[in-house]
């Protein structure tokens, strides 16, 4: 039976919870003017000193796109047309005019990454793996912005403490920073991260492209309006 210290923290936590609201929904206007029908996804910007990171989350943004409804260029094609033409750091790669890039793939549309967080940290009693990514698509015809946004995953989403106390805690939290770093799970979280982002079946995501039968639909932000 609950105390009343008990019954006044829930209560405390309810009312939080209650008062958080979703961020401001995304303007479309651009977006949906611009209709763009193909992405190429540029080599990320990676402010993490995991040099895995930007092949790992340039890979996994793929899916999301896709299943958006949107022809998604072959990252490797992508990367290596860059790399044969001296444009071997992503710094340099996000300073090519859009004209150019619009005039090399002939695509509408290019996404722009920042890494901001990724890999597996141990912090006294606990550790995770975690992804934090934000982005924004550009019109490679007319160089505006259509869309951008940010979104983070964890593997301490996944995680429960499973008792045995202050001991036991700190021996899961050893044991789940070896078995991430041993098996990578940064992929994993990477692929949340960027569905977070980027599917259009999630608020403030992506709109429907061409080829998915929802094209023309609005966006689950547009339909909070």
């Amino acid at each position: 039976m609950l105390n009343l210290k008990s019954y006044t923290a829930i209560v405390l936590v309810a009312l939080l919870a209650g008062c958080v609201s979703p961020p401001p929904a995304h303007d479309y206007t651009a977006f949906i003017q611009a209709d763009p029908h193909s992405v190429i996804i540029l080599p990320p910007l990676n402010n993490t000193p995991e040099v895995i990171a930007p092949y790992s989350v340039m890979t996994q943004m793929v899916a999301p796109i896709a299943e958006s409804g949107f022809y998604v260029f072959p990252v490797a094609l992508v990367d290596q047309t860059f790399k044969g033409n001296g444009l071997t750091v992503a710094s340099d790669v996000h300073q090519v005019p859009v004209n150019k890039l619009h005039e090399i793939f002939g695509a509408d549309s290019a996404l722009y990454i920042t890494i901001e967080e990724y890999g597996t940290s141990y912090v006294v009693i606990s550790s995770e793996t975690a992804v934090t990514v934000s982005a924004s698509l550009v019109d490679l015809r007319t160089g505006e912005q259509l869309w951008q946004g940010k979104a983070r995953a964890s593997s301490a989403e996944q995680q429960s403490n499973g008792g045995g106390g202050l001991v036991g805690m700190l021996v899961i939290a050893a044991i789940n920073q070896i078995a991430e770093t041993v098996t990578d799970k940064g992929f994993e979280i990477a692929a949340m991260t960027s569905t977070r982002l980027l599917s259009s079946d999630v608020y403030n995501g992506l709109l429907y492209g061409p080829r998915s039968p929802n094209y023309g639909q609005p966006a689950p932000s547009e339909k909070k309006k």
